[in-house]
């Protein structure tokens, strides 16, 4: 399927938003698009976002933003654990939360699972804004199913990550009850997870539900937000389950180099709006 349309001499891609609302992005170079046989995979050069990852469509990250959501997603569970050493993603195919994992001289293995191998290759080759060319010797690759391989891995890890993309075609398993239980099996007795949750302010139904599903598995959940301009809606949330109690102290000493998170950040991500806490109790 062609998901750039020329007009009036300039090339646009228009994603559907749940067929209710169109983004358009003014693009200047179409730098890459192959069809593996999971998803078409694209790198696009836009005007006001820079090069991004496209799945069949769908902006994945950005060169201007992708740092948010991947610093958010990584250094609040990281800086959580007390002492996180075997880390799992499952999705990050564009490497930009492992390369955020890295960043941790205690983390002494990476495992990132990706169902899609030409997803890491092409980000590695042509987003390096997000990947950062990712090289440590310490992140290893697996292109597999990430919901078989966490069933394969009771009482592994001490943080898993789940980078995945929106709950629709590969990614929808990786929102469902069955596999947030096999992510808590293959926690250690001390781990923690992490999962984005979609938009509060267009995808309600799916937040509730995430959180629904980790607070049945995990005893202490958490919510937290970031605002990602890529995202519909802007504003961006993440679920967190622990199976021991949270610290929140530990956020205070925070000091990665980084663009987006600081400890003042780390610390107010957990304040959320009204609306957010009455859709999450009710």
């Amino acid at each position: 399927m062609n998901y750039i349309k020329e007009q009036n001499g300039q090339l646009w891609l228009t994603e559907d938003e749940r067929e209710n609302l169109k983004i358009s992005y003014r693009i200047k170079e179409i730098i890459y698009s192959e069809r593996s046989p999971f998803q078409h995979v694209m790198i696009l050069d836009s005007y006001d976002f820079g090069r991004m990852l496209v799945l069949d469509g769908v902006v994945q990250t950005t060169s201007i933003d992708g740092h948010i959501y991947n610093e958010m997603i990584t250094h609040v569970p990281l800086s959580l654990h007390p002492s996180p050493k075997k880390v799992l993603i499952i999705g990050g195919g564009d490497c930009g939360a492992a390369r955020e994992v890295a960043k941790y001289e205690e983390v002494e293995e990476i495992h990132l699972v990706e169902i899609d191998e030409l997803v890491v290759q092409a980000c590695k080759e042509h987003l390096p804004e997000v990947s950062g060319n990712l090289s440590d010797p310490r992140v290893q690759y697996v292109y597999k199913d990430g919901v078989q391989f966490v069933k394969d891995h009771v009482n592994t890890y001490d943080v898993i990550i789940i980078d995945s993309s929106d709950p629709i075609g590969p990614a929808q398993v990786l929102f469902e009850y069955d596999f947030y239980k096999s992510v808590h099996e293959a926690l250690k007795e001390d781990g923690m997870m992490v999962c984005q949750s979609q938009s509060p302010i267009f995808h309600m139904d799916v937040l509730k539900q995430t959180y629904a599903n980790i607070r049945h598995l995990f005893p202490h959940v958490h919510v937290y937000t970031a605002t990602v301009p890529t995202y519909p809606g802007g504003l961006w949330s993440f679920t967190l389950g622990a199976k021991q109690a949270v610290s929140f102290e530990r956020l205070t000493t925070f000091a990665k180099q980084t663009k987006y998170a600081n400890a003042d950040v780390l610390n107010q991500c957990f304040c959320l709006p009204q609306f957010m806490k009455e859709h999450l109790q009710s």
